[in-house]
């Protein structure tokens, strides 16, 4: 992982790419010895094209987070590693719940290759957090059935459910204060 100011000159060196601009990296965290870059939602794509070039070509996940009660609330986060010097860094964002749209980084587009092995997760986040990802080649529940109303990983997602109920035994527990 870069260090504290190794991750500063990457952000220093991405805001200096016009591709991305001043704008892109809002903001750098370095905690525990993990490297974390916060950038602008707009900016997604040039941001891992940038790093895929600087050496970081592997994208091992992409995942969802809820922020609640913070806005903007929701927040994707990529982790990606560079294969030849074991190097790890983090790329995160967060968009509101009124408008949780991104670009998809699993299509190829005018800022480069995509990574195809965003597409699976991306999905995943969509379902679980209702982050959509503008441009995905697919993007459709895989988890839930596609008739289901929410997103259960939510942190104001109801919880509890339905109660189930056993017949099969019914007598045994009924009215034994167990």
């Amino acid at each position: 992982m870069p260090d504290a100011t190794g991750l500063e000159l990457l952000a220093h060196e991405l805001r200096s790419s016009q591709a991305i601009g001043a704008d892109g990296v809002l903001e750098t965290l370095h905690f525990r010895g993990k490297a974390a870059l916060i950038v602008a939602p707009e900016r997604i794509r040039p941001v891992l094209g940038t790093l895929r070039e600087r050496g970081y070509t592997f994208l091992a996940s992409v995942h969802g987070v809820d922020y609640l009660p913070h806005e903007p609330r929701l927040g994707v986060h990529y982790e990606l590693l560079d294969m030849s010097r074991v190097d790890r860094v983090a790329v995160k964002l967060r968009v509101p719940t009124d408008a949780p749209v991104i670009d998809s980084v699993t299509p190829d587009g005018p800022d480069g290759p995509g990574w195809p092995t965003a597409d699976h997760q991306e999905r995943e986040i969509y379902d679980m957090f209702g982050v959509r990802f503008r441009g995905h080649p697919d993007l459709r529940r895989i988890l839930m059935p596609e008739d289901y109303e929410g997103h259960p990983q939510r942190r104001d997602f109801p919880v509890g459910g339905e109660p189930i109920k056993f017949t099969f035994n019914e007598h045994d527990w009924q009215g034994d204060a167990r």
